[in-house]
């Protein structure tokens, strides 16, 4: 029997104890599904829950429970609220997400081909202070504003879970996945 726990709109299960015969629908962009899902998942990002996509998977949810997972829980809430607002009654949001499965020694898919996107952040921001920084040094206007602002945007990713440079490397050509584990 699955155990799970009420919010406002959305019912939560934790991992490993997703309905019987569930769907597990990882709504990550393809390069985080690419590094790590739990395995069975399938791949259907946030941005691309769309009216069509919503109305097939309301077909799906007719014959079995959608379990839906992202990262820590976030998105995967969204997705619900999307779902439902579209008709799809039958869909949980697995708690804690993939961080939760993998922590709980769940199945995984691994592909260590994928720089993760976070690191892909790391990187690009690392790169662009120490440039910036050694601009600033030597004395070139307006330098330091440009290490400044990354600053604020790693804090505002800190404090909020919203990072504009990963949604913005996750569309660059090199994390573009082929969606053919997309449920269609």
């Amino acid at each position: 029997m699955t155990t799970a726990t009420q919010s406002p709109e959305v019912i939560h299960v934790p991992p490993g104890q997703c309905p019987e015969g569930a769907m597990l629908l990882d709504v990550r962009t393809p390069v985080e599904f690419a590094e790590v899902h739990a395995r069975g998942a399938v791949n259907r990002p946030l941005s691309d829950l769309n009216e069509q996509a919503i109305a097939e998977l309301r077909a799906k949810a007719q014959q079995q429970c959608i379990v839906l997972v992202c990262q820590s829980g976030g998105r995967a809430t969204q997705a619900a609220a999307r779902l439902r607002a579209g008709g799809v009654d039958n869909c949980v949001v697995m708690e804690g997400g993939t961080t939760a499965w993998v922590q709980a020694g769940l199945p995984v898919e691994r592909n260590a081909r994928v720089l993760p996107l976070m690191r892909q952040v790391q990187i690009v921001v690392g790169a662009m202070v120490l440039t910036t920084a050694t601009l600033a040094g030597m004395g070139v206007p307006g330098a330091v504003w440009v290490t400044a602002a990354m600053g604020a945007g790693l804090l505002i990713a800190g404090l909020t879970g919203f990072c504009g440079m990963a949604l913005l490397l996750a569309r660059m050509p090199w994390n573009k996945m082929a969606s053919s584990s997309c449920p269609r």
